[in-house]
């Protein structure tokens, strides 16, 4: 079973954050939310969600995937963690799944990780050393990007798909009813 690290700073995107961690559970992925300095982090529309534990307090080696919300300031926060960056590096040497929407994407993009890849990002944030496209939901390899709040839900849906396969993700988006 694929486990997963949402890591969280404060402004995150809220939709972004809730959809996935809500999908992947609702799948009966094993879902870790990390608060990037706290417990509690407040995102940009002020709602404060409380995380399973502290960044510093999970150990990599326990995880398959790292999810990373956007919204601002978190996309940029997440961008200028050492802590995170250490980890984007570390999944992607590992050959872990990394998954970024909205805003986020520039954090695997200060790690190097996008160099070549086909990739998404919110309008407007550049990804300079990435294939830009403008696709709702982008995987290369073992990256996942997506656009931003609109696109959470195909987001989720299309982690699902990779982590469970493409009957659960189908059978989830009608449970929700959701466009497949």
């Amino acid at each position: 079973m694929t486990r997963c690290l949402v890591v969280l700073a404060d402004g995150f995107e809220e939709i972004e954050a809730v959809t996935v961690i809500d999908v992947l559970r609702r799948a009966e992925l094993q879902v870790v939310v990390a608060g990037l300095d706290a417990e509690r982090v407040r995102g940009s529309h002020d709602i404060v969600v409380v995380c399973d534990a502290k960044l510093d307090d999970v150990r990599a080696e326990n995880f398959d995937a790292l999810v990373l919300p956007g919204g601002m300031p978190g996309s940029a926060t997440l961008r200028d963690d050492i802590r995170v960056q250490a980890l984007i590096r570390r999944f992607a040497t590992e050959g872990k799944h990394l998954a970024a929407i909205c805003a986020a994407p520039i954090a695997l993009e200060a790690a190097g990780v996008l160099a070549g890849r086909r990739a998404t990002s919110y309008p407007g944030v550049e990804l300079a050393s990435a294939h830009y496209v403008e696709d709702r939901v982008v995987t290369d390899g073992r990256v996942t990007t997506s656009r931003g709040a609109g696109t959470a839900l195909e987001f989720a849906l299309e982690l699902l798909r990779l982590f469970r396969g493409e009957e659960c993700a189908e059978a989830l988006a009608r449970s929700v009813v959701a466009r497949v």
